[in-house]
């Protein structure tokens, strides 16, 4: 830590890389259409280990309510398919042949507003990340100007320019959550 310049930089990184989990978190929140993010990194067990439906199989978008996944060894679609199961995400895989066709019904107006609040409190959990990320740079802040001669108008500096990264952060997050809650929302 040599510099505010330095901190800034990390910090921001940090807030890229938890702005990128919240994106991959809502990409899995099921909608009323087929997305491969959906079932991208469902667990499967296979070949002794455990690894991603995306390691595994194809994962394709024929229309905008089915999935299809095709599985690269065709040893494996059973394991596949007991993973997608096993999920709970909703839908029943159906197998056909040496691939997986994955249905996706339209949502009802209940489940709907329940994966409102899932994306609510997901995006939540994305701003206390955030403000997390931003309490660690102030704090790496004020051990850089203790431990050499900065003086108070520089750390007041970089305390503001941390908080506007932080602002432009949950404002990302607040877009994300709106443009979510209007797809989850479109019949």
């Amino acid at each position: 830590m040599s510099s505010f310049d330095e901190i800034l930089f990390h910090t921001e990184e940090r807030m890229e890389k938890a702005l990128g989990h919240l994106r991959e978190e809502f990409a899995s929140v099921r909608s009323g259409k087929a997305s491969p993010e959906l079932v991208a990194n469902v667990p499967v067990e296979a070949y002794g280990s455990s690894m991603r439906l995306r390691e595994l199989a194809a994962i394709t978008v024929p229309d905008a309510h089915l999935l299809l996944i095709q599985p690269w060894d065709p040893t494996v679609v059973d394991a596949v398919r007991k993973a997608l199961e096993e999920a709970r995400l909703g839908i029943n895989p159906m197998v056909d042949g040496k691939m997986i066709r994955l249905p996706i019904p339209p949502l009802s107006e209940e489940r709907r507003h329940e994966l409102i609040r899932v994306v609510r409190k997901l995006a939540e959990e994305g701003r206390v990340a955030l403000r997390g990320v931003r309490r660690h740079g102030l704090e790496e802040a004020k051990a850089l100007q203790k431990e050499s001669d900065v003086s108070e108008d520089d750390l007041a500096r970089a305390e503001k320019e941390v908080q506007k990264l932080t602002d432009r952060f949950i404002a990302e997050v607040d877009r994300l959550l709106q443009a979510k809650e209007a797809e989850l929302l479109k019949v």
